[in-house]
């Protein structure tokens, strides 16, 4: 696939701007997860604490002729070690950010979740996918693609502010919500029409803030203001999307995987909604979408640090 490798130019500019923030990797043994690592490092957006089984780091290490002298590294026997002790720095400050090595994700989040030793919060935990689509005039924030199966009506409440909480990061004040679903008016039917309703109604009434939130709607009138027109929708978010809200897991991710295979469109994501900014790195995600994933990190850790605290 080619992708645009300047889409996230901006975000990168801005994080190597503040300068880079302590960054726990988890189980950085593969090439895809080392590299995420050492790119961020070399650009200045962060500083890897790399947890793993030194031996077999160092073997990939000198495979891709990376020098380990450059980086704290911390001994873990395995992966689930190393995920627990990558989780336990950032819970005690020492790392802002949390980057996602080899390991499963499952065993990354049970770690990064667990009660009494994790790094959770109030909120729910989502997944938000950053997309540049060269036919879409900017950013499009797609959540939750990668952690949330079926979410209830609370939990896509956590979704949503979650996603709006990332764009005011990004220098968006207030972003435009569509929540997407496969018509634009209630279907009592349609549970999904129904959640988007009451999505719209608990903004009015201050439980989602910092937003302007309109659905359901369906893809074409979310996107399109020519289309919206035409089924004579009137609303401030139609054709005009900051965030694109799904119904469920399976819904996002084909909507992300479909813009970025048939629309080449560039990808970034990050996990909201714990202590602190969570990257979640695939085998699939080029470099620069990897390197932008990092930016958007260091750019909420930044945030939370101004604001002295996490949420």
């Amino acid at each position: 696939m080619i992708h645009d490798t300047h889409a996230f130019d901006d975000i990168l500019q801005q994080a190597r701007q503040l300068g880079a923030l302590p960054m726990a990797v988890a189980h950085p043994c593969s090439r895809e997860a080392l590299l995420g690592a050492v790119e961020a490092a070399d650009n200045g957006i962060a500083t890897p604490i790399l947890v793993a089984p030194q031996a077999r780091l160092k073997k990939l290490a000198d495979e891709l002729e990376v020098d380990l002298r450059r980086f704290e590294c911390i001994d873990a026997e395995h992966s689930h070690a190393a995920a627990e002790r990558a989780v336990q720095l950032t819970r005690d400050g020492y790392a802002d950010i949390l980057m996602k090595g080899s390991l499963h994700t499952d065993e990354f989040m049970s770690a990064a979740l667990a009660r009494d030793t994790g790094i959770r919060t109030d909120r729910r935990i989502s997944h938000v996918w950053v997309m540049k689509v060269e036919s879409y005039p900017r950013y499009l924030f797609i959540t939750d693609a990668a952690v949330n199966i079926e979410p209830d009506l609370m939990t896509k409440r956590d979704i949503c502010q979650n996603a709006i909480d990332l764009t005011h990061a990004l220098g968006i004040d207030k972003p435009k919500v569509a929540i997407l679903a496969a018509v634009e008016t209630i279907n009592p039917d349609m549970r999904s029409t129904l959640d988007a309703a009451a999505l719209c109604k608990m903004a009015e009434r201050g439980q989602i803030t910092g937003a302007i939130l309109d659905g359901p709607l369906a893809f074409d009138n979310a996107i399109s203001k020519e289309a919206a027109q035409s089924k004579g929708i009137v609303s401030p978010v139609a054709g005009d999307p900051d965030i694109l809200l799904v119904p469920d897991l399976e819904a996002g991710n084909m909507l992300g995987k479909q813009l970025t295979y048939l629309a080449q469109a560039a990808s970034a994501g990050i996990v909201m909604g714990a202590r602190v900014p969570m990257v979640l790195t695939s085998r699939a995600d080029d470099a620069s979408g990897r390197l932008a994933s990092s930016a958007i990190a260091s750019l909420l850790a930044h945030q939370r640090r101004q604001a002295g605290g996490r949420p």
